[in-house]
């Protein structure tokens, strides 16, 4: 079996076991599963589901998703249709079966602008919420994106085709097919590779300087860039340009952006010598030796980590300022980074090309400090088999794409029944789950209906700030609570479905705004919801599922019922004001909801429990590492901080303890003190040897 057929049936395993325990179509477990992938991937901001089919003089209307406001997502309107398939068998289509599949989005798009289609609509159909959005941002939309999302395999190679405009906006289609899909799930590429040929397709070869060394660590070049060549290239391939980028993936919306404008409005030939210019890397760069001197023919996988503004704004100027862009310059900085090296690379580029917006870059990445401890928890903590089930388990984290499938791929398939016992694929879970998961139990279900990538950033944002105080609360007790609350919400995520006023839509903004609002009337100055309780059984209670069964219902009826002149319901559950009215709304739960709760002092108590826990952990695991360098390793420590004149008289002290292991080795104290004079050392140039 090949690796995309093994994925194909993991895919369908999933698909139908999620339709199965929420009484959902597979389709829309498809949907729900694979945008995940799109947004993750920087394809769309966010997807919201909002299926319509019906015809049109026998010809048929479909959508199946949108990517939210226009106005959020830098003038692009993105609307999904999917192309699902329920086989066991890996099935393939070419370019030729495109456009049946992609006709019935392109007219809904047309017949959407019309005032007359929307009013023939129910305003609770979501195809009546999409049709007024568009007509409402239609102005204001630069770019239509076509997503065609496929479990089957696609034979040819497109991506971002150009069709023909829908009035004088571009419209462009890509496909995301089964192998894509694949890709992203092993590695988190989805995409082949990113060839920018300057010489061929954008007005040629860009003269350039070496910045680095024969020999060098990594090579660097500084470019200057004409904005028509820059703007051109952000048009084909938008938000795959900025991925690394800590200020897109930030979502965050600079304030020079107006003065930019107003520069290549006005004094275009002035751009250059007022902006800072862009920082990028490339996995690889062709470079043509001319007569004139050094020039760039073609970019691999170029990445702007600083400056998604400036191409932004100068992208904008195609339609506001197009007269002007053949007058705009910009510098480049381009550092090549292989694709080894990337991971390591990157994102400190990212930080330091960022700091004049102190963000700390690390925050958004997945080697931050923060995931690989819950990575850590995540391969060690086990968790007591539920009732009914025989064996323990483990949650598996996947701080990066791709951990899960090729971690079990590397066994042979008797270690991969032993992995699926250990690690079961219905405990697998990601960083925005993560974030999905503790951002509904802190009270922000209006953010986390914002999309999985702009969750995910406010929720990095107050980790890095809160793990910068002090990452001490972040232990195992945390981890294990976290594990609660992904056992709440996945318990929502199949109850809602089953019931009898759910009318289809808006899944996910009510499995959010249930579990916010049973977290917020659970937890007042004597009591909280008893999260141990939910870990120790790795499932709910019946009487906790009363309580969020009855959250869910209400939630339903805020979400559908916005306020007058509030038309869009995917938009409205993205507001504040939506959550202020679920959060003031008196629910009479059962009086055995009381049993789902502890008392504030008995939570402490627990707490205070694992801090002592880890304490004395910390102690035994240092002893243990003493020991296990052995005092011949403490002696050269000893020798080189002397030799430097690092060592205080204490230090000192410690390690000739250290130096002279018995019987019984240096106390927990002491052995604390070493390894942090270890540190110390290693910090001013000791290499261990």
């Amino acid at each position: 079996m090949s690796e995309l057929e093994e994925y194909h049936q993991s895919l369908m395993a999933d698909i139908r076991r999620e339709a199965d325990a929420s009484g959902i179509l597979m389709v829309e477990a498809f949907f729900d599963r694979m945008t995940e992938r799109l947004t993750e991937a920087g394809e769309l901001e966010v997807a919201d589901r909002a299926y319509f089919e019906n015809t049109d003089g026998g010809q048929k209307i479909r959508i199946d998703g949108y990517a939210g406001d226009p106005r959020d997502c830098e003038g692009i309107l993105g609307l999904i249709v999917c192309d699902f398939v329920d086989s066991d068998e890996v099935r393939t289509f070419a370019k030729s079966d495109v456009p049946p599949i992609l006709n019935p989005l392109i007219r809904f798009l047309k017949k959407a602008r019309s005032e007359e289609f929307r009013d023939s609509l129910n305003e609770v159909s979501p195809a009546f919420q999409v049709s007024d959005l568009i007509i409402t941002t239609w102005s204001q939309v630069t770019k239509v994106k076509l997503i065609l999302v496929s479990n089957r395999q696609y034979t040819s190679r497109d991506d971002a085709v150009k069709l023909a405009e829908v009035g004088d906006v571009p419209v462009t289609w890509s496909v995301w097919d089964l192998a894509r899909f694949e890709r992203f799930d092993r590695s988190g590429q989805a995409r082949e590779d990113m060839v920018i040929d300057f010489a061929q397709d954008f007005g040629g070869a860009l003269p350039a300087l070496k910045a680095s060394q024969a020999g060098a660590a990594l090579e660097s070049y500084l470019m200057i860039v004409p904005g028509m060549q820059l703007a051109a290239i952000y048009d084909r391939w938008g938000a795959r340009l900025l991925e690394a980028n800590v200020r897109s993936f930030l979502q965050a919306r600079a304030k020079t952006n107006k003065g930019i404008q107003k520069t290549i409005r006005d004094e275009p030939e002035l751009f250059f010598p007022y902006n800072n210019g862009l920082s990028a890397t490339a996995d690889a760069v062709t470079c043509v030796q001319t007569a004139e001197g050094l020039t760039i023919a073609a970019i691999s996988n170029l990445q702007i980590v600083n400056g998604a503004q400036t191409t932004g704004t100068i992208h904008s100027g195609l339609k506001s300022a197009k007269e002007q862009l053949p007058k705009v310059f910009v510098q480049m900085k381009l550092t090549v980074v292989p694709a080894e090296r990337s991971e390591g690379i990157v994102p400190k580029i990212s930080e330091f090309a960022n700091t004049q917006n102190k963000v700390n870059a690390a925050d958004f990445f997945s080697n931050h400090p923060f995931h690989v401890r819950m990575e850590q928890f995540s391969r060690n903590v086990i968790f007591t088999a539920r009732e009914g089930e025989r064996h323990d388990s483990k949650w598996f984290y996947e701080r990066s794409r791709g951990q899960f499938i090729n971690a079990r791929g590397r066994l042979t398939l008797a270690q991969q029944k032993k992995f699926d016992l250990e690690f079961p694929k219905t405990q697998l879970f990601s960083k925005t789950d993560l974030a999905k998961y503790e951002f509904s139990a802190t009270g922000h279900p209006h953010v986390v209906s914002r999309g999985a990538q702009k969750n995910f950033a406010e929720f990095a944002k107050d980790i890095g700030e809160a793990w910068a105080k002090s990452d001490a609360k972040y232990d195992e007790l945390w981890y294990r609570r976290l594990i609660a609350k992904a056992v709440i919400f996945r318990r929502l995520e199949t109850e809602v479905p089953k019931q009898p006023w759910y009318e289809g839509g808006y899944r996910a903004n009510i499995v959010t705004y249930a579990m916010a609002k049973v977290f917020h009337d659970a937890t007042d100055e004597k009591q909280v919801l008893d999260l141990d309780a939910v870990w120790r059984r790795q499932s709910v209670t019946d009487a906790l599922s009363d309580a969020l069964i009855l959250a869910a219902a209400e939630a339903h009826e805020v979400i559908t019922h916005p306020p007058h002149g509030v038309r869009n319901m995917s938009e409205w559950a993205k507001q504040q004001a939506c959550w202020n009215g679920l959060k003031s709304r008196k629910l009479d739960y059962d009086d055995d909801f009381d049993g789902c709760l502890v008392l504030i002092d008995e939570d402490r108590r627990r707490k205070g429990d694992e801090k002592k826990k880890n304490k004395q952990d910390d102690g035994i695991n240092a002893q243990n590492e003493v020991v296990t360098l052995g005092a011949g390793f403490w002696s050269k420590v000893q020798e080189w901080g002397r030799h430097k004149k690092l060592l205080s008289p204490e230090d000192l002290r410690i390690l000739r303890l250290c130096s002279s292991l018995g019987r019984v080795p240096p106390n927990e104290i002491a052995s604390k003190h070493a390894l942090k004079v270890l540190g110390r050392m290693r910090d001013q140039g000791f290499d261990g040897g």
